[in-house]
């Protein structure tokens, strides 16, 4: 496994932090005569629920490397990749290690089987691209393309030049406060200043993750959809979000809930419930967004984190036949690993 810091060609400043160089850890896993290859996008820093990078790669080096020796021990075999996302512990660093493993069991198993997808995964129809930009930064130099765009703000903070660019684009807006506002006031407030500016479709995660009454108190008091992104972990939180009517739609993020197969049924519950999920990412290489791609065709509707993520000084992965389209680069592979394994 190894950990490479991907420059963004598109930096994006957040209410939290700059998003400018991102962690992404790949994985190799090979048996005799196949390999696999995953990916997860990792925060470089702990915030708002979410672990750091160093978290999860100590995570990869201890549980997740002793419980797969074990189930290899014991059976004699690596574990059906649809089963690793129930071995992921209660710690955020433990569901995204194991969601960085399933990808690789999901890529060894696709070129193993000349699958193109796992059984039982459809594709309803191509996913439109939710674009990420912020209205904390001047516009963004040349084209975005996307139907709908994830605008960065902060309570009462924007660039009026980035909110005119926004504007004259004429897309859709979902307003990211990245868990930044503390009261329902100044969100709406917001919407008397900012909202009627742009066609916002969606407001995501103004409060702390888990605020639901905050949140609730929120979507009683304005006709804009509300979304959940960093609150947004597991079933309990779909159905607590449907049961307290507290938004609209909830971003589900694989690495974040602990990989493809509890995303999958994570946006699968949601539906059932009358909410609107889509997938959300942590730029991720196009090796990763192939998955989310994938994900996303077979369980959403709504724009996701679909497109490919434009960044300086080369890729980490190159084009291969087979399985998720993409092997680790040899530049990646021959450079030094941050944890490594045998069974």
């Amino acid at each position: 496994m190894w950990r490479r810091d991907a420059v963004l060609a598109r930096p994006v400043r957040a209410a939290g932090q700059h998003h400018d160089l991102r962690p992404r850890l790949l994985a190799r896993l090979a048996t005799p005569g196949a390999e696999g290859f995953g990916e997860v996008g990792v925060q470089p820093f702990a915030l708002n629920g979410d672990p750091g990078a160093e978290e999860v790669v100590d995570a990869l080096r201890t549980e997740v490397s002793e419980r797969l020796g074990g189930i290899v021990a014991r059976e004699s075999r690596l574990p059906a990749w649809s089963r690793v996302g129930q071995l992921a512990g209660p710690r955020p660093a433990s569901r995204v290690a194991w969601a960085l493993v399933e990808m690789a069991l999901l890529d060894l198993h696709l070129r193993s089987t000349g699958l193109a997808r796992p059984a039982g995964w459809h594709v309803a129809g191509p996913v439109p691209s939710l674009v990420t930009v912020s209205l904390l930064d001047p516009p963004p130099p040349g084209a975005v393309g996307g139907v709908r765009m994830r605008a960065k703000v902060r309570p009462g903070q924007w660039r009026q030049d980035a909110v005119a660019w926004l504007a004259e684009q004429g897309s859709e807006v979902l307003l990211d406060y990245n868990a930044s506002a503390t009261s329902v006031e100044e969100v709406l407030a917001d919407e008397a200043a900012l909202w009627t500016r742009l066609r916002v479709v969606a407001v995501e995660q103004p409060f702390a993750p888990g605020d639901l009454a905050r949140l609730t108190a929120l979507a009683s008091r304005t006709a804009v959809p509300l979304s959940v992104d960093e609150g947004m972990r597991s079933l309990a939180d779909v159905r607590l979000v449907a049961a307290h009517h507290a938004a609209q739609l909830v971003c589900v993020k694989p690495g974040r809930v602990g990989g493809l197969a509890v995303a999958r049924e994570l946006c699968r519950r949601a539906s059932a419930l009358g909410l609107r999920p889509y997938v959300g990412g942590f730029f991720e290489s196009p090796l990763g967004r192939s998955a989310l791609r994938m994900l996303a065709a077979d369980a959403v509707r709504e724009p996701s984190d679909v497109a490919d993520v434009e960044v300086t000084g080369g890729g980490d992965v190159v084009a291969a036949p087979g399985g998720l389209g993409y092997r680790l680069a040899d530049a990646v592979r021959t450079g030094p690993c941050v944890a490594s394994a045998r069974w």
